[in-house]
């Protein structure tokens, strides 16, 4: 029997689409991009219809409902979804659920589109009585239709009168669909325009060029911080819409978003552009809202997080990766992707110009422009000659500090104040102190689900695992000797703030962190906050270093800098310079010029002198030197494969056997394999954890060898899980 056959991606662990037959009732509504529910073995699941083609029913289960009345994305995004599915070996339909936002994947609470009651005048004849309702008709005669928040904002008191013009048939009411706004609260900002200085132009010349003729291009916009690449964004993106095409912009932290759209809005104000905005900062409603526009053709810009690289724009010409060697764009758990690589794939897939912007590139990318497969632009020096801050290591060796902050640093603070000036310090570290040590027998109390120490809250007189989120409250005695002389050890942002607000007493300290900017809207009341002048001092984690721009602020101090400089990690080096690189960059952008203090224990480290100097193609050349050595990227290729699993002896005898399985195959297509090793974090929410690392000089025989493990991964015992991360960053 022929019919109707609807090849579905179901959001489940699957690696293949499932073939449905379409009811007849449901032909005219079951088309790609649509949401439907559909039987998989005993119960229900959601699926998104990806194909819609005649063919044999034979025994084919029936689609059991549409769910909503228009697509969710465009065919074309569906050839992007298959190849990121396979690029990542992460099964399709998961892939789309973690692509869309909240209230539209299918999981959870849903969301639904918001109606406004409206009113508009009809054609009846005759007057209205009395002056309240012939006030109100003459509104509606020259607005043609008003909503009623709009009519009882204008005429307060006025439901009485509107109700007896809708009875009497002068006015008709109804109901139409109403957008959330998270600009409501945000008027744009007064454009500034800008002179471009010649490199600013130069750059400019070469990406109206590259968007003229069209296709596939990449580019690696390489400017100091404060060089102006978000002027070379804005008018880059004016020739996009010249010529009738969309732009996506990505940004790594939502931090960042309330200042970049500010720009944006006043840029392409006045019906000039639509914009929308994309990422988990924004309400439910919102995210539903924006996405919904993007896939009806209703917006020119998306700037967004990591997710908007999953926006739905069909007329795509060019997508911008702003800071693109944070590695925040590359998500920590589920569907391990990397939205600047995802935009490199989307902007090839859909002849985009993709332009990669930083002041510190990752080597990967900076490697790549040396040998000539992206454009290279180049930004040297800040806007209006402005210069670059001048940068000093405190040697903690020989100056050795009472607190956490150093005697220099601590006057460098006093005397910044007394300018009224603001200063920032970076501490990547939470809460108050990293644990509790029981200074009698040494003990720290751990958390019970990770192998970590648990930190210490001073505000919430609580331990928390800031993997976990397990907490609990500190005892009065150590669990392992009784003794009651438990000390909090080590620095987080919590105690410098104490540290802060001692030293200056009557200075205005605001904290930035995961603590302290979770609820919506709370980025955006400290950045403005910071551009108000209403802070003097921002402490905060790594999320203060990444692009933000106060001109207010001419003192950076950096503290516990070793700490990144420590981790088990071959790119500890590069993290290192590119954080104390990003946040040296926010001082001095204004008309003052900048100070950085940088406290550390090893000043001779060549990431630290290159810092000092601003150097970062030296530092480059002696990192990609040693990265050469020991054939890591990009000099090589990594697949990590991560098995977990309660029982931690059957984690282990499950990644020998499939070490055992690929050691052969590997061998000849010339794939190193290693370990199977614990992880760093051998334990984590539970579960006991082993990796095995996969390294190959090349890409394809890694990912020949990665279509065996689907067939492996159907032999693992039922409670241990196998995680392949390809192009890792994180392998803690």
């Amino acid at each position: 029997m022929d019919g109707l056959i609807a090849q579905i991606a179901v959001a489940a662990p699957l690696d293949r689409l499932l073939s449905y037959r379409v009811p007849e009732s449901l032909e005219a509504e079951v088309r790609c991009g649509m949401r439907v529910r559909v039987p998989l073995g005993r119960r229900t699941a959601i699926g998104y219809v990806l194909e819609v083609g005649p063919g044999k029913l034979d025994a084919l289960k029936p689609v059991h409902e549409v769910l909503g009345s228009e697509p969710l994305f465009p065919p074309a995004m569906e050839k992007f979804y298959r190849r990121a599915a396979d690029y990542y070996q992460y099964p399709i339909g998961e892939v789309i659920r973690t692509a869309l936002p909240a209230g539209l994947s299918g999981g959870g609470n849903e969301v639904k589109a918001l109606a406004e009651r409206i009113y508009r005048s009809s054609a009846a004849a005759g007057t209205p009585r009395g002056p309240r309702q012939r006030e109100l008709l003459d509104y509606l005669h020259r607005v043609g239709c008003a909503s009623r928040s709009e009519l009882t904002t204008m005429f307060p008191g006025c439901h009485a009168s509107l109700k007896a013009l809708v009875e009497k048939g002068f006015v008709l009411e109804g109901q139409q669909e109403r957008m959330r706004d998270p600009f409501s609260d945000m008027p744009p900002a007064a454009d500034t325009q800008v002179e471009m200085t010649e490199p600013q132009s130069q750059a400019l010349n070469v990406i109206d060029q590259a968007l003229r003729e069209g296709g596939f291009r990449q580019m690696l916009l390489h400017g100091v911080t404060g060089s102006g690449k978000t002027e070379v964004y804005l008018r880059a993106i004016e020739q996009v819409l010249r010529a009738d095409r969309q732009a996506l912009v990505l940004v790594p932290e939502i931090a960042l978003t309330p200042q970049l759209v500010s720009r944006f809005r006043a840029r392409f104000a006045g019906g000039r552009a639509t914009l929308a905005v994309l990422h988990s900062g924004l309400s439910a409603g919102e995210r539903f809202d924006a996405w919904r526009s993007v896939a009806r053709g209703e917006v020119d810009i998306v700037i967004g997080a990591r997710s908007a690289v999953f926006a739905p724009l069909e007329r795509l010409g060019m997508v911008i990766v702003d800071e693109e060697h944070e590695s925040s764009y590359k998500q920590g758990d589920g569907f391990r992707y990397h939205a600047r690589d995802l935009a490199l794939m989307r902007g090839q897939m859909e002849e985009a110009v993709v332009l990669l912007g930083s002041a510190t590139p990752a080597l990967t990318t900076f490697q790549r422009a040396c040998s000539g497969k992206i454009t290279f632009l180049e930004l040297p020096e800040r806007v209006m000659n402005r210069s670059m801050p001048q940068v000093e290591l405190i040697d903690l060796t020989q100056e050795r500090p009472e607190g956490i902050l150093a005697p220099l640093l601590k006057d460098a603070l006093s005397a910044n104040y007394e300018r009224g000036e603001q200063s920032l310090l970076l501490l990547n570290r939470r809460g108050f102190a990293p644990y509790l040590l029981c200074a009698d027998c040494g003990d720290t109390l751990r958390c019970p689900h990770c192998d970590i120490t648990l930190t210490y809250y001073l505000a919430q007189k609580e331990l928390r695992c800031n993997y976990c989120d397990f907490h609990r409250q500190p005892p009065d005695q150590c669990p392992s000797c009784q003794g009651a002389n438990l000390m909090p050890e080590g620095a987080g942002t919590e105690r410098l703030e104490q540290e802060l607000q001692e030293l200056l007493p009557a200075a205005r300290i605001a904290r930035m962190d995961r603590d302290t900017t979770g609820r919506k809207g709370a980025h955006q009341a400290m950045v403005t906050a910071m551009e108000d002048g209403a802070v003097d001092v921002l402490v905060g984690t790594q999320m203060v270093a990444k692009g933000l721009d106060f001109p207010g602020v001419t003192l950076v101090g950096v503290v516990q800098t070793d700490n990144l400089l420590n981790l088990p990690d071959f790119r500890a080096a590069e993290r290192a310079f590119t954080l104390l690189t990003q946040v040296a960059g926010r001082a001095g952008r204004g008309e003052r010029p900048g100070k950085v203090y940088v406290q550390t224990y090893a000043p001779e480290h060549f990431a630290l002198e290159c810092s000092v100097r601003h150097d970062y193609e030296g530092f480059a050349r002696e990192e990609l030197r040693l990265r050469q050595e020991l054939g890591y990227p990009p000099f090589g290729f990594l697949v990590n494969c991560v098995f977990s699993g309660v029982l931690r002896e059957q984690v282990e005898t499950a990644a020998q056997k499939l070490v055992a399985q690929l050691s052969g195959p590997a061998a000849k297509l010339g794939v190193e394999v290693l370990g199977p090793a614990p992880c760093p974090l051998a334990r984590l929410r539970g579960k006991n954890r082993y990796q095995v690392l996969l390294k190959a000089p090349t890409r394809p025989p890694l990912r020949h060898l990665l279509t065996r493990l689907p067939g492996m991964r159907r032999t693992l015992p039922g409670k241990v899980g196998l995680t392949v991360d390809v192009d890792p960053l994180d392998m803690l």
